[in-house]
């Protein structure tokens, strides 16, 4: 903890889930001395150094950050979750072992979220979210239907190989959320595959695809694609443009009109 000029004291910001307040430390004795805090305040659990970075790899390290919002804190809740059910499965990612990777208590986890099965269902949300915005983005205005398939492939396996939000949308199995949760998590992907579907459709409206069954085409590339998760390792030799590229040209490329064998 940095030392301010003429005295061993600094200045940190503790973020408790439920209590946010100002203390400061003396590094000569490891005391602390709380400057405000209300009635229901308790010993911090998590601190850090106001210029102290937040590790993008570690989303755990948000409740570290000065940042006092809800938002950031509920982010951080989020994403670390992610972290774990891509890590550990779901059903083996307790909240027990959420909130000792956040460094909280379990019930502090219950101001954010009511349940785990809630903590799931917005991890689907927010990945499906940011796939349809990058697809929004990327698509439109593209071209031909099967320039903008393209482009969908390319988008959607980014999203999978460098997005754990992404990963879980590919990897993680709704089947084990109760019935009416998993019907809004399919309703959710079900939007993804029209969209694909769409393309293949309006390439082939076009010119650009050959006739084909668009529902096997999409059945096929999500499948593709979702499974990159499974074997996609960060150490590898290839980075993920370079993986999301020859994905998007494999499994498109078998798809344009085919030209008559003399």
């Amino acid at each position: 903890m940095p030392s301010i000029r003429g005295a061993a004291k600094a200045t940190a910001i503790c973020l408790d889930l439920a209590t946010a307040f100002t203390y400061t430390i003396d590094t000569r004795r490891g005391k602390f001395f709380p400057n405000s805090c209300g009635k229901h305040a308790v010993r911090p659990q998590i601190m850090e150094t106001l210029d102290q970075p937040v590790n993008r790899r570690e989303p755990w390290k948000a409740f570290q950050a000065r940042q006092r919002s809800m938002l950031v804190k509920r982010d951080a809740v989020l994403r670390t979750a992610a972290h774990l059910f891509l890590e550990h499965g779901y059903q083996k990612s307790s909240m027990s072992l959420l909130a000792k990777q956040l460094k909280v208590t379990k019930p502090a986890l219950y101001y954010y979220f009511r349940n785990k099965e809630e903590i799931l269902v917005e991890c689907y949300r927010v990945g499906i979210a940011h796939i349809e915005n990058l697809l929004k983005e990327t698509s439109e205005n593209q071209g031909t239907g099967l320039r903008k398939l393209f482009m969908y492939v390319e988008t959607y396996a980014i999203s999978v190989i460098s997005y754990d939000f992404g990963r879980c949308v590919a990897m993680l199995d709704e089947s084990e959320l109760s019935p009416a949760t998993r019907r809004e998590v399919r309703t959710m992907k079900r939007r993804m595959d029209l969209t694909l579907r769409g393309y293949v459709e309006e390439g082939i409206a076009d010119g650009s695809i050959a006739l084909c069954n668009p529902k096997l085409v999409s059945f096929a590339i999500a499948g593709a694609i979702n499974w990159i998760g499974t074997w996609y390792h960060p150490e590898g030799d290839l980075r993920p443009n370079e993986i999301a590229t020859e994905f998007a040209r494999i499994l498109t490329g078998g798809l344009g009109p085919q030209k008559a064998v003399k």
